[in-house]
């Protein structure tokens, strides 16, 4: 199974007053023609699509385009609401748009109910947990705490439930929002910080082949099967030094993971001086 990871679009950002529509656009415009060039199957977006809760209309615009692209592709698309996403606007209409092979994971509930795609080897089941926010899903998870740890760690026992079920030899890849004990951060991200903790333990995602992770603008590997995909243009001069990418991930038959990366445009470099 082939797949690209991306995370952290945050179309409609800016960086010092500076508009990036044209950047972001040719981004997808990468994106497109990569998933095509290398014939993968299946997209993977880890959140924060949007750069805020109400985006601007070019912003939306852009998502919808990139949209009608991958589904004229023919390639399966999975993406999870991030930190700076509007949950329920983002999924408006997913149950109608899931026809055209695009999946959008922005409901707590529905974390262990996958997307499940087959190749020659058989199935790969695909988890999407938006960003959980721990005092909005407290109750949804049933934890004491309400913390980072908490709720992720909740939620990851219903997809190894889940994952229990199926067949012998299925393959899983779980796209998860959070920040990671071991990531390193920037200076563009929202703190999500609460009661004085904001990482989560690499451990919470044992038992699945891959996590394709999303929140940390800096492309990175915690573990062969645990990396952000970083955000593909740089939105703070902390991020002037970082190689922006996507990762072209091939999990083999035995759940395996080979990882490329794939550079993206670069419209304007940063520098300090």
């Amino acid at each position: 199974m082939r797949f690209l990871h991306t995370s952290d679009w945050h179309l409609g950002r800016t960086l010092h007053r500076v508009g990036l529509v044209d950047a972001q656009a040719a981004f997808l415009d990468h994106l497109v023609a990569t998933a095509r060039e290398e014939r993968v199957d299946a997209v993977l977006v880890s959140g924060d699509i949007y750069d805020r809760a109400v985006p601007p209309l070019s912003a939306v615009e852009l998502y919808d385009e990139a949209l009608h692209r991958l589904a004229a592709l023919g390639v399966p698309t999975l993406m999870i609401s991030g930190n700076h996403d509007s949950p329920r606007r983002l999924g408006v209409g997913a149950r109608l748009i899931e026809r055209a092979g695009i999946h959008l994971r922005t409901d707590p509930a529905a974390c262990a109910t996958p997307v499940v795609l087959t190749d020659r080897h058989g199935d790969v089941a695909f988890y999407g947990l938006p960003y959980l926010e721990p005092a909005l899903v407290r109750d949804e998870f049933a934890v004491e705490t309400a913390g980072h740890a908490a709720v992720l760690g909740a939620a990851m026992d219903r997809v190894r439930a889940d994952l229990a079920t199926r067949p012998a030899g299925t393959r899983s890849v779980v796209l998860a929002h959070a920040f990671v004990t071991g990531g390193q951060p920037s200076d563009s991200e929202r703190d999500i910080t609460v009661g004085g903790a904001s990482a989560v333990p690499a451990a919470v995602f044992r038992g699945v082949h891959y996590a394709a992770l999303g929140h940390l603008h800096g492309c990175q590997t915690l573990t062969d099967r645990l990396r952000y995909s970083g955000s593909p243009l740089a939105y703070s001069f902390s991020e002037a030094g970082h190689r922006k990418s996507l990762w072209l991930i091939d999990l083999d038959a035995a759940g395996a993971v080979h990882a490329e990366r794939v550079d993206c445009p670069l419209p304007r470099p940063l520098i300090h001086i």
